[in-house]
């Protein structure tokens, strides 16, 4: 795999968080360089660390991790849209939206569930060697999560700016249409797994 593959792949593994960080940016009422770059921290470091993760793992246990995989990113995604589409529903008016929240354990469960995925992307890279700077196989792999890390952080910080523009205005509807977007999400990375899509 050279260079060029490697960037659109790393395109294609943002594309899932890039699309949550425009949630985000649409929950919250100010959004401020700090909130992105934690989101951009947070999934850029997962789509870092998961193809990772899977290069250690090799291909041997490339059919489990499969076959799990997608179904753990789309139970998380359920739960954090319909959790943002109960709280655009809800007639309370909380001071404090926890789907803008930037908290620990919000931010790790939706950076795991955009970036499982990459997870059987670093197995690949385990059979499907990275060809980037002719060193060893574990040089090459370190820079393509690298890569993949840096990429993922600069749409996400975009993602949530973008977000952001849009949910200022209509905020209610927006934490909808952003809990439906995770959502949707989640249904494609499951159809995608079974074969349907």
């Amino acid at each position: 795999m050279g260079f060029l593959e490697l960037f659109l792949l790393a395109i294609g593994l943002s594309m899932d968080a890039f699309a949550v960080s425009v949630c985000k940016g649409l929950a919250m009422q100010k959004v401020t360089f700090r909130n992105a770059a934690i989101c951009g921290v947070w999934f850029g470091g997962f789509q870092a660390l998961m193809p990772f993760i899977g290069y250690l793992l090799g291909s041997g246990f490339e059919k489990y991790i499969n076959a799990v995989a997608s179904w753990i990113a789309f139970v998380l995604l359920a739960l954090i849209g319909g959790n943002m589409i109960r709280e655009a529903l809800s007639k309370d008016d909380e001071e404090e939206d926890t789907s803008a929240a930037l908290d620990v354990k919000t931010m790790f469960l939706m950076a795991v569930a955009t970036s499982i995925d990459a997870l059987a992307v670093g197995i690949t890279f385990a059979c499907v060697p990275v060809e980037i700077i002719a060193a060893s196989p574990l040089v090459n792999t370190l820079v393509a999560v690298c890569l993949i890390g840096a990429i993922t952080f600069v749409l996400s910080c975009a993602g949530v700016k973008a977000g952001s523009v849009f949910g200022s205005r209509y905020k209610s509807k927006a934490e909808f249409v952003g809990g439906t977007i995770l959502i949707l999400i989640g249904v494609k990375i499951l159809l995608e797994h079974l074969g349907v899509l």
